[in-house]
């Protein structure tokens, strides 16, 4: 079982957007039979069998096991990740392209290579997968507070910088090194404001400290 699986078909991003198979998704990142869900998510075991005849056929979940009872074989299925994640290839037409918005100001951009980078590290993480190879990555991440919109200009000024000048240092784009089989890599920074904690959820989290 994957950790995370990004979902590229589109009849497959539908597929797991329903709430029941979304439910019977979550409920299968242990085995489990038509019977046993059945009995979790309060609906009959053939109205179940439907779904997961479904979400197998998409190749969101996989069958592990079958026991015989009687002169029932019952199948044992189990989801194919623990959590899902679908790509923009599901919307191929109408992806963003962060061709059309190149402004490192510009959130839409901002919107664009993250999109990418669902779709890239989809098709890498499958790719190491099959192959059964662990697959080289690096993220950072954090959160920082300015006093000032000028603080925030010049912070993302200087770490502009800073990241071209490790580029200039390390990157070697030269026909010696693409020869030897130097491994071109994907480089995104990005800065953006944190989301807003609702009151109710910074009185919990108030109250969780003072535990």
């Amino acid at each position: 079982m994957l950790d995370i699986e990004v979902i590229e078909d589109a009849a497959a991003a539908e597929a797991s957007l329903d709430p029941i198979r979304t439910r019977l998704l979550r409920e299968l990142a242990e085995p489990g039979s038509a019977t046993q869900l059945a009995a979790k998510v309060g609906l009959p075991r053939q109205k179940v069998n439907y779904h997961l005849k479904a979400l197998e056929r998409h190749g969101l979940v996989e069958l592990v096991e079958e026991r015989r009872k009687g002169n029932v074989t019952e199948r044992v299925f189990q989801a194919t990740a623990a959590s899902y994640l679908i790509s923009p290839v599901a919307l191929a037409s109408v992806a963003p392209d962060p061709r059309h918005f190149a402004d490192r100001f510009s959130a839409f951009w901002l919107l664009a290579l993250a999109s990418r980078t669902v779709q890239e590290m989809g098709k890498l993480i499958a790719g190491a997968a099959a192959a059964k190879k662990k697959l080289a990555s690096f993220a950072i991440d954090g959160e920082i507070t300015f006093r000032s919109a000028a603080e925030r200009a010049a912070f993302a000024e200087e770490l502009g910088v800073a990241v071209t000048q490790l580029v200039d240092k390390y990157h070697d784009g030269g026909a010696t090194a693409v020869a030897s089989g130097a491994r071109k890599h994907r480089l995104v920074v990005v800065l953006h404001p944190a989301l807003k904690v609702p009151s109710t959820e910074k009185a919990a989290e108030k109250e969780h400290g003072n535990d």
